[in-house]
């Protein structure tokens, strides 16, 4: 069987692509439970490093997020040095480079000085440690949906990639459901002094299992067939092309016009995903207690059901995607949160409502953003060829999780500190997945059908 063949039949063994699904996720759950637990712990992190008194005030927490902000815009910069790295010697190297780089960084936020100990060198110092973060995610996502959507089987593509997503859910809600853990057992006192530093040094044995599993991956076959100068199909436009001969003379790389294009195209039908996912996921906690007067205990215990709606609803979303195709649940997921984003929030603000009520409402918030995250990851595989795909895909994800993301808890802050409107998350929402919808629609039906360009 040639190796074309053989990619159509699932690229692969069937273990080889299991063991590179579990190999691809691991290192997510790491890095979205670090991002979790940072957003989790903002408040926190706001009193023990940019205030001289140690009082977490709304200013300081402006300051703890714009460093959040920052790691983020930095993920671009780790995706094109990584993805270029990716496209070049392969995934599996790459990947284990990253996951290094992001267990040193994330275990070292939990040994940092305070400003009590250090005085305004501690700001600085987190801020350092959060770019090194933020450059080593941004090389993540890339190689991990390379590596998972190249040994998808044929029509599993979206489950397979829906796998990231719902890692970096299980990411999501260990942050949160150890912070609440932590909260509940241990004094405020405590909490503030030392107990916030346990769940960034808990990245450590974390990181020598990825560690584990990434050094026993194997290389993609669309990878090592590109490598070899043969692939399947040259494909046309962004969604991948019609099958070709099964060995053809490989093609030039696309032009940095097109990969740019395609690029954009991506930021444009990922930036609903990022704004609705970080403003429900993770700024969350920061917005019930800052605003609407919560305790932490109390926000965390709503963050983590806005993220088990999250997670339950990533799967089954990538594998219907695979059934009926990407456009059709990504356009539901985008259009539920155009309607529901105010009532949902207004919901939260009322003191009359249930508890019942309020539990649904930030469930059902994380269930439509699990709409997006679960067929997103595949249907961006879709859109470029391997020798490019671990850079293209990832600088869209980064540079819309930079813009949409990164600066969500920042800007919704800074607006609710300077308008004092309470609705400003949900305005948020609303505008950028009726900005990004366009570039939904615009998605082909039967990209899910087609094979992957190599």
């Amino acid at each position: 069987m040639t190796a074309t063949a053989q990619a159509r039949t699932g690229d692969g063994t069937p273990y080889a692509a299991r063991r590179a699904l579990v190999a691809g996720s691991v290192g997510n759950l790491i890095e979205w439970y670090e991002f979790g637990v940072y957003g989790y712990f903002a408040t926190v992190i706001a009193a023990n490093f940019f205030t001289p008194e140690g009082a977490g005030d709304l200013e300081a927490l402006v300051k703890t997020y714009a460093s959040f902000a920052l790691a983020f815009f930095f993920r671009p910069v780790g995706a094109a040095l990584f993805g270029r790295v990716g496209d070049r010697i392969g995934r599996r190297p790459t990947l284990i480079l990253v996951v290094l780089l992001m267990t040193a960084a994330t275990a070292a936020i939990g040994l940092l000085p305070t400003y009590a100990a250090v005085g305004a060198a501690a700001p600085w110092l987190l801020t350092l440690v959060r770019v090194v973060q933020g450059l080593s995610a941004g090389g993540e996502f890339g190689g991990a949906v390379s590596v998972m959507t190249e040994f998808a089987p044929p029509g599993r593509r979206g489950l397979y990639g829906a796998w990231q997503s719902f890692t970096v859910a299980l990411g999501l809600l260990a942050g949160a459901g150890l912070a609440a853990l932590l909260a509940t057992v241990l004094s405020e006192d405590d909490l503030h002094r030392w107990g916030w530093r346990l769940p960034f040094l808990l990245a450590v044995p974390l990181g020598l299992v990825a560690l584990w599993l990434r050094l026993r991956l194997e290389e993609t076959p669309s990878f090592r067939r590109s490598a070899r100068g043969t692939h399947r199909g040259t494909g046309t436009g962004e969604g991948g092309g019609a099958p070709a001969p099964e060995t053809a003379p490989a093609t030039a790389p696309p032009s940095a016009a097109a990969t740019g294009r395609a690029v954009a195209l991506g930021i444009g039908r990922l930036m609903g995903w990022s704004a609705a996912g970080y403003t429900f996921l993770v700024v969350m906690p920061s917005y019930l207690q800052t605003t609407l007067g919560a305790s932490f205990r109390q926000a965390l215990v709503a963050t983590v059901v806005a993220n088990a709606g999250f997670a339950l609803a990533i799967l089954p979303a990538g594998a219907l995607s695979d059934r009926i195709g990407r456009r059709a649940v990504m356009v539901t997921g985008t259009v539920l949160l155009v309607l529901l984003a105010l009532p949902l929030l207004n919901l939260l603000q009322d003191p009359d409502a249930s508890a019942a009520a309020k539990s649904a409402a930030v469930f059902g918030a994380g269930a439509a953003v699990g709409l997006l995250a679960g067929p997103g990851p595949a249907m961006l595989a879709e859109m470029f060829p391997t020798t490019v795909r671990y850079t293209g895909l990832g600088l869209a994800y980064a540079l819309s999780n930079a813009v949409f993301s990164g600066s969500a808890g920042l800007v919704v802050t800074e607006l609710i500190k300077r308008t004092g409107d309470a609705d400003i998350p949900a305005y948020y929402v609303v505008a950028v997945c009726a900005v990004g919808l366009p570039a939904l629609l615009a998605l082909r039906g039967d990209d899910h059908r087609r094979a992957l360009r190599d």
